[in-house]
């Protein structure tokens, strides 16, 4: 299943009274932002536009008008810039090890001979299908039920349900065993289930893709056994639950113990799917989409063997596509890539083999990028921003007028248990039981793969490690972990514009001050608030308050549902309501942080900018960008985040801060009544 500083004070200051007076120092240039003077780069608005019509235009106008997307990218913006950086900083990391000798069994030698085994083309194309044939071969000697049983108590052959090991909704001091719907080769049900022209091309793609890795393999009917494998995605697809309600906590937590289980799933021997997973000691269990793991379960029992063998072979290669000859490699991207995304060409091999270390050695490669490209500093002064941002919510909390006083408490006491932690880990993950040999790409990234899953389950009978971090630092991006009431910000997203210890506050707090208040804003979205500050599931909200929060997130799913970018397709705002909520409330948190740091002084005008302008200009600069049609159709359907251009231009509508910054008045295209700006937290 897949699955002191003071003792140098004093010296210097005995120097200075025993020594001659020295010349007056020369006035030292305030350092500058990287972008324009006060870290925004104005050259690429549209001013000609009025900001209450379309303030993503007015902020990104001219940029909108001339930037291209990489032919070897499914969109492009300031996100993609930041990222760039960072892997050409890890470039640098990686040749310098490729190049070097290192002791065996090191980090090092691990990084620098997984690079080196993705790098050596030649050796894959001469190694052939020889890595696969096992797994073929043990594929092709089931006979039976039993067997079949078999090949799903392993880490590498798919089935419509898979199995992780997480913290426990109950007690989250201690692990258990979550399980998941899964099975399905394309996106998610949609893509077997929409009707129309562009959802049959990508059926027709999908089943290109199939026919073709079968063709690969040798398979003696690939177009017949495709046929196949996709008709039994479709009866998964049909019984898969929706991405809206996959993501709603009430309906996914249902606790059972392993008898409960074999009781509600019966055509899985678990004994057998667990046991060989590691995890036959398993008691306690956490099922989420009940009825899809049932009745995907079922066509075990119902669909041919050979279906199910045919449909493991072809996921176990898919997931291996970039460990095999190149045939292999050009026809999962031209299916993935550019039938599902619109990509047009590959990315440089030596970017793809940054992104496989990165996945299979992160913080390995973590560990060197923080050394060498991570300002001690910053870490500091995110920090202050970090405790900014709590006290801006806390401010917030004891305001809010739509909150009665017994949810309240309990809103401040979770707010109180959070847990930021910025830039990397305190505790590096230990790899050194992850074998790498270099020229074996296959089994370096089949060793890492196994290697993680082993690491998770040998400690299901242990504490829950709060000090694991759930992304690598080198990460643009970051998350909010509701079971352990935990907001991170890895090293990658701390650079400019996201954040410059040298730009203007409101610049940061515009940028980074907001999504370090949309991580908080998730412990207290309409999934998020269902934790307490414990991290356990538990309602702490009485039903008058919980009845105003829930009429609110009604109003905030009707606005995002007007966001239409494509003809027929519109956000979903339900899916995507925990990120809005993290969006207009991460916003409105950031606005009242730079605000208290501000310490009641007003703000400069700069070239012709207020603070507020500016703190505004740039949340929505953050998320400029552009996306390939059948990749904004993708995230719209897969992913619980809207668009670039709504999430740069809804979240202002509902603040009345942006209306007096900009002068936004009712005529004005993006203008909501203030009784329609919807004020969550």
């Amino acid at each position: 299943m897949r699955f002191n500083p003071l003792l140098g004070f004093i010296a210097a200051a005995l120097l200075v009274a025993c020594a001659k007076q020295p010349e007056a120092p020369k006035p030292v240039a305030a350092p500058k932002p990287v972008y324009g003077s006060f870290g925004v780069d104005l050259a690429q608005m549209d001013t000609s536009v009025r900001p209450g019509d379309d303030f993503y235009k007015y902020v990104n106008g001219k940029w909108l008008e001339t930037a291209q997307i990489p032919a070897d990218r499914s969109f492009y913006g300031t996100v993609i810039t930041v990222m760039e950086k960072t892997e050409a900083n890890l470039h640098g990391i990686v040749d310098e090890l490729a190049a070097g000798k290192h002791e065996p069994g090191s980090v090092d030698q691990k990084v620098a001979d997984f690079y080196a085994s993705w790098m050596d083309e030649a050796g894959i194309e001469a190694r052939g299908l020889d890595p696969v044939k096992p797994y073929m071969e043990q594929i092709a000697a089931a006979k039976n039920q039993a067997d079949l049983m078999k090949l799903i108590g392993t880490v590498d052959y798919q089935a419509p349900f898979g199995v992780s090991v997480e913290a426990d909704t109950a007690d989250p001091t201690r692990y258990t065993v979550w399980v998941s719907q899964s099975g399905l080769g394309m996106p998610n049900r949609d893509y077997y289930l929409n009707k129309g022209a562009k959802f049959d091309a990508y059926r027709a793609a999908y089943l290109t893709y199939v026919t073709r890795i079968f063709e690969l393999i040798k398979d003696p009917n690939p177009a017949a056994t495709a046929k196949h494998v996709i008709a039994l995605e479709n009866k998964i697809a049909q019984v898969a639950w929706a991405e809206d309600r996959r993501r709603n906590v009430a309906a996914i937590n249902n606790p059972m113990d392993l008898a409960a289980l074999k009781k509600y799933v019966p055509n899985v021997d678990w004994d057998v799917a667990l046991g060989g997973v590691g995890l036959g000691s398993a008691k306690n269990f956490i099922v989420n989409e009940t009825t899809a793991i049932r009745d995907g379960a079922k066509l075990l029992s119902t669909e041919p063997l050979a279906d199910w063998k045919a449909y493991m072979a072809f996921h176990f290669v898919d997931a291996y596509s970039n460990a095999l000859p190149k045939a292999f490699d050009d026809a999962q991207f031209a299916f993935h890539a550019t039938a599902l995304r619109g990509v047009q060409q590959q990315r440089d091999r030596w970017k793809r083999g940054l992104a496989l270390v990165d996945e299979a050695l992160g913080e390995a490669l973590g560990q060197i990028y923080v050394r060498k490209h991570f300002v001690p500093e910053t870490k500091a002064k995110v920090d202050d921003l970090v405790k900014n941002l709590l006290a801006a919510m806390r401010q917030r909390l004891t305001t809010l007028a739509w909150m009665d006083e017994a949810t309240r408490a309990e809103a401040v006491k979770k707010l109180d248990a959070f847990e930021p932690r910025i830039g990397y880990p305190d505790k590096w993950r230990d790899y050194s039981t992850l074998v790498v040999e270099r020229g074996k790409h296959f089994e370096n990234l089949r060793n890492s793969r196994v290697f993680d899953w082993e690491r998770r389950v040998k400690r299901i009978n242990d504490p829950v490690d709060r000090s694991e971090w759930d992304m690598t630092p080198q990460t643009l991006d970051a998350y909010y972990n509701p079971l352990k009431n935990q907001i991170t910000f890895p090293a990658g997203i701390l650079q400019p514009p996201m954040f410059d210890p040298n730009a203007d506050p409101a610049v940061n707090y515009g940028a980074i001050g907001a999504v370090i208040g949309h991580e908080i804003g998730h412990g207290f979205d309409d999934q998020g608030r269902e934790f307490d500050g414990s991290g356990k599931v538990r309602n702490w909200w009485t039903p008058e308050t919980n009845a105003k929060f829930e009429a609110a997130t009604k109003s905030l799913a009707a606005l995002y549902h007007t966001y239409c970018p494509l003809e027929g397709a519109c956000v979903n705002g339900e899916l995507t309501m925990g990120e809005n909520i993290g969006d207009v409330g991460g916003l409105e948190m950031a606005y009242t942080a730079y605000k208290l740091s501000l310490n009641g002084q007003p703000a400069p005008v700069i070239d012709g900018f207020t603070g507020d302008q500016r703190f505004f200009i740039n949340f929505a600069r953050v998320w400029q960008g552009k996306m390939r049609d059948d990749a904004l159709r993708q995230l719209m359907l897969t992913n619980p985040h809207s668009p670039f251009s709504a999430r740069g231009t809804y979240p202002e509508r509902n603040m009345d801060a942006w209306y007096s910054a900009f002068d936004v008045k009712p005529g004005d295209k993006m203008y909501l009544k203030p009784e329609e700006r919807v004020h969550i937290w």
